[in-house]
C-alpha cells in the first residue's frame, strides 16, 4: 500500500519519502518544458513562453507539496517562489527573470492582455529568456526532490 502514496527517492544520501503527487506534478512540468521547447523550434514564440510559465509554475508547486503538502492556486510564479525561498536557490538571472515568466501566463495568451497580438509581438529573444528561467526553475526543483530533468 505505502507503494501507492509514495516513492522512494535517495537524496543526499538520505532516503526521503516522496508522495507519488510530487513526481506527478514534476513530470507534468518536464511535458511543458518538452512542449515549450519543441514550440520554441518551429518558430511559435507566444506559445512557447506560455508553456515555459507553466513548466515553472508545476515544478514549483511540486515543490510546495513536497515540502507544505499543500499547494494554493496561484499562477504567479514569484507569489509561488516566496514560499519556497529558503529552501530553493534559483540565482540571480533566473530569479530575475520570474515575473517576465509570470506575466506570460496570461500575456501570450490573450491579445487583450497588453499586447495587441501576442503571436505577433512575442519574439524568439523573450522565448528563449522564457526557456532559460523555466530551465533553471526545472534544475534546481529536480536537486530538491531527486528528479531528474
Amino acid at each position: 500500500m505505502l507503494k501507492y502514496l509514495c516513492d522512494l527517492s535517495i537524496v543526499n544520501w538520505g532516503v526521503v519519502l516522496v508522495r507519488r503527487d510530487v513526481f506527478d506534478w514534476f513530470e507534468e512540468a518536464r511535458e511543458e518544458l518538452e512542449t515549450a521547447e519543441q514550440l520554441f523550434r518551429l518558430g511559435r514564440y507566444a506559445h512557447s513562453c506560455f508553456h515555459s510559465q507553466q513548466a515553472a509554475e508545476k515544478a514549483l508547486k511540486a515543490l510546495i507539496i513536497h515540502l507544505k503538502r499543500v499547494v494554493h492556486r496561484s499562477h504567479d510564479l514569484v507569489e509561488l517562489y516566496e514560499e519556497v525561498r529558503e529552501e530553493l536557490a534559483l540565482g540571480d538571472v533566473v530569479e530575475r527573470r520570474l515575473p517576465e515568466l509570470s506575466a506570460y501566463y496570461t500575456q501570450s495568451r490573450y491579445p487583450n492582455a497588453g499586447l495587441r497580438r501576442p503571436s505577433a509581438e512575442i519574439g524568439e529573444e523573450q522565448a528563449e529568456r522564457c526557456l532559460e528561467a523555466s530551465r533553471g526553475v526545472l534544475s534546481a526543483v529536480a536537486g530538491k526532490i531527486g528528479a531528474k530533468i
